[in-house]
């Protein structure tokens, strides 16, 4: 299957956030739940192995976007790789929060995640990823995941990872016990990194902050994103933690 879905924002001139474009194609199905929130909403199972999706974001200058999904979303194995292309373009004193449910990898499946995400100058993003490393009581299918972000037309983030490979995701020195993985990259300035149980805030070398964080469930893992999102945004490392208290923060 191919599948191309696509949001817009535009300025109304009384300076307000509208949603100008919303194209969809099953499985990538997307529905307007606010003045400026988007869920996306599988019609249809997916991806499987050979499907080809593709989501394409456009922020306009000044205005606010808010995208999740209403449910996780479960890569099956088929015929194949399957592939999920996401293209972003933040503009100018844009905001874009990108907030999807967790992926979880099936066993057996084979899959590859790109993102390639646009920023102008002044603009604002929150953009969050999990990965459950397969359903209950099974191992986890094959990723391949890649993370491209560009400000002003200059590398900001460039980061890659793969799951799938059993003597790699049961080394201490990989993801060890853990089930799930995740990541948060913000434009907020961290001056300095901060590390707790299983997650670590990481100030980038251009304007930006990366939150990384393992745990053994995806209740755990997106307490420990939401901490490193706080902590990077408040620029507060004592704000409540549930995984233990926070390590003090690296010098």
């Amino acid at each position: 299957m191919r599948a191309r879905a696509a949001v817009a924002t535009a300025l109304s001139s009384g300076g307000r956030t509208v949603v100008r474009r919303l194209a969809s194609a099953p499985p990538l199905t997307l529905r307007q739940t606010g003045p400026y929130t988007v869920h996306l909403v599988s019609t249809a199972a997916g991806p499987l192995g050979g499907d080809r999706l593709a989501l394409e974001v456009d922020v306009a200058p000044r205005t606010t976007l808010e995208l999740g999904s209403v449910a996780s979303t479960l890569v099956l194995p088929g015929d194949g790789e399957s592939e999920l292309l996401i293209t972003a373009r933040v503009g100018t004193g844009a905001t874009l929060r990108f907030t999807p449910e967790p992926t979880v990898l099936a066993t057996g499946c084979e899959h590859r995640l790109l993102v390639r995400l646009t920023l102008e100058p002044d603009a604002n993003v929150l953009w969050r990823e999990e990965i459950v490393l397969g359903r209950y009581g099974e191992s986890a299918g094959r990723c391949h995941a890649r993370f491209d972000a560009t400000l002003d037309g200059l590398p900001l983030l460039r980061q890659e990872f793969t799951v799938g490979d059993p003597a790699l995701d049961t080394s201490p020195a990989v993801y060890g016990t853990a089930r799930c993985v995740g990541t948060t990259f913000l434009t907020a300035v961290t001056k300095e990194p901060r590390v707790a149980d299983g997650v670590a805030v990481l100030p980038l070398a251009g304007p930006g902050t990366l939150v990384s964080a393992l745990a053994a469930d995806a209740v755990g893992l997106r307490s420990r994103l939401e901490w490193g999102e706080r902590a990077a945004v408040d620029g507060d490392d004592t704000v409540a933690y549930g995984g233990g208290r926070p390590s003090p923060g690296l010098q």
